[in-house]
């Protein structure tokens, strides 16, 4: 594929049943996934670390959303969340976060580590027990929920959709974490086959916790729309890729 290569424009309507977990779906582009899937009648499931919160994004959606407590860094939790969701066809990994902004001067060991274990670590954890599910499942979808700034690519040249010369060396931590969600999706891609699709998102800047204080950032919700392109794939959809919010592919 090229770099120029567009996703479909228009969104594949699920078939009825269609079950989907969202993971960190009570804010932000997870809330707006998981808004969007049940408006087009995915059954959605809100996995939510804070319990409360998941019940009060239900409360918000005001719809049939359900809530599991899931925090992807605990493998009993995502044990129990296994044990609880009986079927699954969309996994959306979207949990994420973003421990600091420095550069290698400044980032230290625990930043690392907690940006790789909720990021990376949590991402393989919740796919792996989820895998029986998927592959029982007629049309299985994962999207990895990554960052542009996660592209080697981008970070080593000029990207319009970012400002580089502000930000060259910096967020270590969160920017590597992404880059190593880059290389898990085309991994998982090539080991799972065609069957499976396995895409990883490029959401761009947004207003969300995760970039809490930033002057910048667009509508959540058109990230959102980014996921569900994905998450409706047609089964002769695209498989290990990075993608654009637009559409258009993204590259390593």
């Amino acid at each position: 594929m090229t770099s120029t290569e567009r996703l479909p424009a228009e969104i594949r309507r699920p078939e009825p049943g269609s079950v989907a977990l969202v993971t960190g779906g009570n804010s932000g582009i997870g809330l707006e996934t998981a808004r969007q899937l049940l408006a087009i009648g995915v059954d959605v499931w809100i996995g939510a670390r804070d319990l409360e919160k998941g019940r009060r994004a239900a409360a918000e959606l005001g719809s049939d959303a359900r809530v599991v407590q899931l925090d992807v860094t605990d493998p009993a939790s995502v044990a129990d969340a296994v044990r609880r969701i009986a079927e699954l066809d969309i996994l959306v990994n979207n949990a994420g976060v973003n421990p600091g902004v420095d550069d290698i001067t400044g980032t230290t060991l625990e930043q690392m580590r907690i940006a790789y274990e909720t990021n990376v670590f949590g991402l393989i954890s919740v796919t792996q027990g989820f895998l029986p599910h998927l592959q029982r499942s007629r049309h299985p979808r994962i999207v990895n929920v990554s960052s542009g700034t996660g592209s080697l690519t981008w970070n080593s040249s000029a990207n319009p959709q970012f400002d580089w010369e502000q930000t060259k060396g910096g967020g270590l931590a969160y920017r590597s974490s992404k880059t190593a969600v880059n290389a898990v999706t085309l991994l998982a891609a090539q080991a799972l086959g065609e069957r499976i699709k396995v895409n990883a998102l490029a959401p761009g800047l947004r207003r969300t916790n995760l970039v809490a204080g930033m002057s910048a950032g667009g509508d959540p919700a058109e990230a959102a729309r980014g996921v569900l392109r994905l998450a409706l794939l047609a089964d002769d959809g695209p498989t290990g890729a990075l993608w654009s919010w637009d559409g258009t592919r993204a590259p390593w």
